[in-house]
């Protein structure tokens, strides 16, 4: 065969070529160059279902009596299998169940059936997903009648820069029957792991001592191992009475509960019971006969359990696995003993507050407590309950990642009337303060940026970037208005929703007045025009932002967190309402 005169030149072009591609290839970073993880070209929901300029349509396609038995047995949180359309996209074979804790039992307790629900497109098959997505929540907006609380609080999140999952507005149907307007919450495990930390992402813990649907407890202890121990109550925790109880939940004999089902100060604690300073974290309480319980805020090797314990609060005790179960038995991948020991240390070292920056990424915890602290979260790490949140951890450093925001904005009451003081109150919340139970000190994942004027200094000036950027930019109004103009015809269609159209109205918008005073207020607060701690505020009030035009109650709320049942938890009943007004027992 005859040799070309030109293919020596050609050899000799190629063998160059080759030469220049792996110089690039080796020094890539060095020029410029950033690799693309593979493993994050197949995560393209984002694009799909996760815009916020639209509602997006999801039907459950599913076996009625199989839908009927599942919501019958909601507490049960037992899968089902189901196919899911999402905007016409069909993905079969896909698990949903029921969701939630205190909103589960809530609407369980209750001639409702519309609950929260958790899909799992993977479940039967681990190939299977929603272009990459793995885990999606459906959130039911309970106790929220502006039906933006979740949605805005995410929004803030994302915006200041804290680690957050995505969401959109989804219609539902079943069977292409309708079912209501829901906010879709992109679940925070494998999928959101490798979307916002690559395929080498580190591990994720939900902490919880608590599950209504199961009786107080620590983590996933067993149904009922832990009943209700008023000893364990906060001081302005309101005992629900027997007709707000969910059915498998017991008082013990020995709790005599006022007829009113109300217990708001120590002045209600029974004689025997000697309560515990608000941020108390650790230690038991000693009663008149000379018994010994645990203290509210203990931690889960002790017995803590209750609404709260120490490794919630993320409060380091030993060195015991068990004293941090609550952790543990929420991690939402395989740990080993290693992590384990790993994430010890990290709260070991977090607790003494040396060197936090090699134990905390210091400018994502300063960014979620900025926009935490705007929206006062009261059923959160900075409340009563100490929960809803995730911790993220990689390497030994930790960061929060935000969850479950339908109570913001004062929402979590705990059964207390709110007036025009407390709304004015709330909207001047103080920033350098922001524990609406127990202390700063006691919240060991915050406490150290007031402990370090450095810190402290970014705090502040990530806040008033915020404030300017997401609200005298005018960009909140405008996010605002559209969205609710985008939902309103689908609340005003929506069979289940727990308010009214015109309730919905009313809330929305003041919710709108409420966030334009906050800020207004913060912004008075760097100011220093306005006292940024509780002690500075109970000193001076003269200069508050006044909100005493707003009804609190108008965006909705809870009572006991919503552990209740019915119309007694400030939410009307569903348009479809069942004709028999025989109670549902779930």
């Amino acid at each position: 065969m005859a040799k070309s005169k030109y293919t020596n030149m050609v050899c000799y072009i190629i063998i160059a070529l080759m030469l220049v591609f792996t110089i690039v290839f080796i020094n890539g970073e060095k020029l410029g160059i950033i690799a693309v993880d593979a493993s994050t070209q197949s995560l393209q929901y984002e694009d799909k279902l996760f815009t916020q300029d639209t509602v997006h349509a999801i039907d459950i396609v599913v076996d009625a009596d199989n839908w009927q038995k599942m919501l019958d047995n909601a507490t049960a949180e037992e899968y089902i299998n189901c196919d899911v359309v999402i905007d016409g996209k069909t993905i079969t074979n896909v698990a949903i169940r029921p969701k939630g804790n205190s909103s589960l039992s809530t609407v369980a307790s209750s001639d409702f059936d519309r609950y929260s629900f958790k899909i799992e497109f993977d479940h039967y098959n681990d190939a299977n997903t929603y272009y990459g997505l793995d885990k999606l929540s459906l959130n039911n907006i309970i106790q929220d009648n502006t039906y933006l609380k979740d949605f805005l609080s995410y929004d803030m999140m994302r915006f200041v820069g804290a680690d957050t999952p995505l969401c959109s507005f989804v219609y539902i149907t079943v069977n292409s029957e309708d079912w209501g307007l829901y906010l879709a919450v992109e679940g925070v495990e494998e999928s959101f792991a490798q979307r916002n930390y690559g395929s080498d992402y580190g591990l994720i813990y939900k902490p919880d001592s608590m599950d209504l649907n199961q009786g107080f407890g620590n983590g996933n202890a067993a149904a009922g191992a832990n009943k209700l121990d008023r000893t364990q109550m906060p001081d302005n925790a309101q005992m629900p009475d027997a007709t707000q109880m969910p059915d498998n939940m017991q008082i013990p004999d020995n709790i005599d509960v006022p007829e009113d089902g109300q217990m708001t100060d120590r002045t209600q604690m029974p004689e025997n019971v000697q309560n515990p300073d608000s941020g108390q974290a650790s230690g038991t309480m000693q009663n008149q006969n000379g018994g010994q319980g645990p203290a509210f805020g203990q931690g889960d090797k002790m017995g803590g359990g209750g609404m709260s314990n120490s490794a919630t609060s993320l409060i380091y005790t030993d060195d015991e696995y068990d004293s941090y179960s609550s952790i543990f038995d929420n991690a939402a991948f395989a740990i080993t003993n290693t992590d384990k020991d790993r994430l010890i240390a990290s709260l070991k070292q977090l607790n003494s507050q040396e060197k936090i920056a090699e134990v905390v990424n210091v400018d994502e915890v300063i960014n979620y407590f900025v926009a935490h602290t705007f929206v006062i979260n009261g059923d959160s790490y900075t409340g009563n309950m100490i929960h809803n949140y995730y911790l993220y951890e990689d390497g030994g450093v930790l960061s929060m990642i935000a969850w479950d925001y339908n109570l913001a904005f004062g929402g979590f009451s705990m059964g207390k009337e709110t007036t025009a003081d407390d709304a004015t109150s709330l909207a001047n919340s103080p920033i350098d303060d922001p524990v609406t139970s127990g202390t700063v000190e006691s919240r060991p994942m915050l406490s150290w940026i007031f402990s370090n004027e450095v810190y402290l200094e970014q705090y502040h000036q990530v806040f008033a970037d915020f404030i300017e950027d997401y609200f005298t930019s005018g960009y909140f109004e405008n996010l605002i208005d559209s969205t609710r103009e985008m939902i309103a015809p689908y609340v005003e269609k929506d069979p289940t929703a727990f308010c009214s159209y015109e309730e919905f109205l009313q809330g929305s918008a003041t919710l709108k007045d409420f966030c334009l005073l906050r800020a207004e207020s913060i912004k008075s607060q760097l100011a220093g025009e306005i006292p940024s701690t509780s002690e500075g505020q109970e000193e001076d009030a003269s200069s508050f932002i006044d909100a005493s035009s707003i009804t609190m109650t108008d965006m909705g709320s809870s009572q006991f967190g919503g552990a209740g049942r019915g119309d007694a938890l400030n939410f009307n009943k569903p348009t479809n309402e069942k004709t028999s007004t025989e109670e549902t027992s779930k």
